[in-house]
């Protein structure tokens, strides 16, 4: 086993997403998955507590991410344009990784234990965010209806990144539904 080779993390989740397409998440164990990578079952828990975190364990950086750009921001600015700088941050980290997102997706759309993960990290994301803009002085309801918003753009764009003939960046798609959020909450 190649236990001092770099980069175990990536071949750990790598074989993961691998298995997970191949079997399905149910059917993959721990050990199938640190054999693929090469490693064993103990490094494997060195790196991921289960082998559900191996599909969500960038989820905490892209909210120190997101909440870091939003707080940022000129104080001056308004809470959705701290929130636009937010979007901007966290959709620039995916550039490169379209086909590894998309299967990442397409793992958590056939098992309902993942997508309800995906829906409580998106909470957390948005309970760091409206924490940010209170802690940037707006006050309340409205920094829990921004943070909320903005994570609902952020996945609105994301989803639209992931299909099949999209081949526009995150970044766009994101500004794209942030426009037409402003639009809706302008009377358009």
């Amino acid at each position: 086993m190649g236990r001092w080779e770099p980069n175990a993390r990536e071949r750990l989740a790598a074989a993961a997403l691998e298995l997970y397409g191949e079997r399905g998440y149910e059917q993959t164990t721990v050990a199938e998955i640190a054999k693929r990578a090469g490693l064993t079952e103990r490094t494997f828990f060195r790196h991921y507590a289960d082998k559900r975190e191996v599909l969500f364990g960038g989820s905490g950086e892209l909210e120190e991410l997101f909440v870091r750009a939003v707080a940022g921001t000129p104080a001056d600015a308004a809470p959705i344009e701290a929130l636009a700088a937010g979007l901007d941050a966290a959709s620039e980290i995916f550039a490169d990784r379209r086909p590894y997102a998309r299967a990442r997706h397409a793992v958590i759309a056939a098992n309902a234990e993942l997508k309800e993960r995906e829906l409580i990290k998106l909470a957390s994301l948005s309970t760091a965010l409206a924490g940010t803009l209170r802690g940037r002085g707006v006050p309340e309801p409205a920094a829990s209806l921004a943070a909320e918003a903005g994570v609902a753009v952020f996945k609105v764009g994301y989803e639209r990144w992931l299909e099949a003939s999209e081949d526009r960046d995150l970044v766009q798609l994101v500004r794209e539904a942030l426009t037409e959020l402003k639009a809706v909450a302008a009377g358009g």
